[in-house]
């Protein structure tokens, strides 16, 4: 009987969490569309309900009933499968991550996370590496020129970027002594990894933005020189999955800085609740990838293979070596 209230509250969190991943993307579309409105001295959405709140509802019954087009001389099934390919392993790497400790629900805990997995790290570095998948097929079974090359650079840029957001990361693993996420959270009771790990920070959430194909490293799509890169060809709803997991994977970059660099759900100064502290963290990052998306100019292709290459692999190099020798010097006796 305890086995099957365990897996059914594990699948309850699940189901929960696919449908939050699936509806946030609507008040996030608004709120964006509401943050550019105010940087640029403009209001913003105001027809469709009160501020504009229903106009993500009448994008998405938009999408829902466009034509779904697909190329004569596309690749069907490959057309068809990319945008899910794209889609499912942002909403797969959020099983494994911890949105708190535990909470009293009817006199039962229940953990705030599906699993505490020992390698949690490497499992999320793992399975969104997979989503470049998605962006190939995408592109190649298109059959277009256009497609083509927006998945080549996609491809490029998505590689080229995970390679020193994975070592950022190495230095909060060697801090924590554990891969575990609810356990480098933890060790971050007392400070925040942000202190001892600045430059790692630096570029995982540089390494971030990229991965998310936000401005400025939206060379991905490019609208105004590749129409819109790998998903030229889309509409209706297979358009509306890119869409949708590129919101999630934003929202995925800022609950990751969160956890290993800003102490998680641990609070400082004001008491607050953990879960409450941990969403408002959350949200303050996903406001800074909106604000960055209207303030900054996109780079040219060269520029952003270069800042991969040449400056944050060998800073995330650098931050591993400085780390290992800081912490050799303190378990010295």
């Amino acid at each position: 009987m305890e086995l099957i209230v365990a897996l059914s509250l594990i699948v309850f969190k699940v189901a929960l969490l696919i449908a939050i991943l699936l509806l946030l993307p609507l008040p996030l579309t608004w709120l964006e569309r509401k943050i550019a409105g105010h940087m640029q001295q403009r209001m913003g959405p105001m027809r469709v309900g009160w501020h504009g709140l229903l106009q993500p509802v009448a994008d998405g019954i938009k999408l829902l009933t466009k034509e779904d087009h697909i190329p004569a001389d596309a690749d069907r099934f490959l057309f068809k499968l990319a945008p899910l390919l794209a889609l499912a392993p942002p909403f797969v790497v959020f099983v494994a991550l911890p949105f708190g400790e535990t909470i009293s629900v009817l006199n039962a805990q229940v953990t705030l996370y599906a699993s505490n997995l020992n390698v949690a790290l490497l499992f999320v570095f793992a399975v969104i590496g997979l989503e470049v998948y998605g962006v190939i097929f995408g592109g190649w079974a298109a059959n277009s020129k256009y497609a083509v090359l927006g998945s080549l650079r996609t491809c490029a840029q998505m590689i080229s970027y995970e390679i020193p957001m994975g070592f950022a990361v190495v230095g909060v693993i060697m801090l924590a002594q554990s891969m575990s996420l609810v356990d480098i959270v933890r060790a971050q009771s007392d400070m925040w990894n942000i202190v001892y790990q600045p430059v790692g920070f630096f570029v995982f959430f540089v390494a971030g933005m990229a991965e998310a194909q936000r401005i400025p490293f939206d060379l991905a799509e490019a609208e105004g020189d590749l129409g819109a890169g790998f998903h030229t060809e889309y509409s209706g709803i297979r358009f509306a999955f890119f869409m949708v997991s590129e919101y999630v994977i934003m929202l995925l970059i800022s609950v990751l800085a969160v956890i290993l660099f800003f102490g998680g759900w641990n609070g400082a100064l004001i008491p607050l609740p953990p879960l409450l502290w941990f969403a408002l963290k959350v949200a303050f990052f996903v406001y800074v990838f909106m604000w960055l998306r209207f303030t900054l100019p996109r780079y040219r292709y060269d520029q952003l293979m270069a800042i991969g290459w040449k400056v944050l692999l060998p800073l995330s190099m650098a931050n591993i070596i400085i780390t290992g020798i800081l912490l050799g010097a303190t378990a010295a006796p």
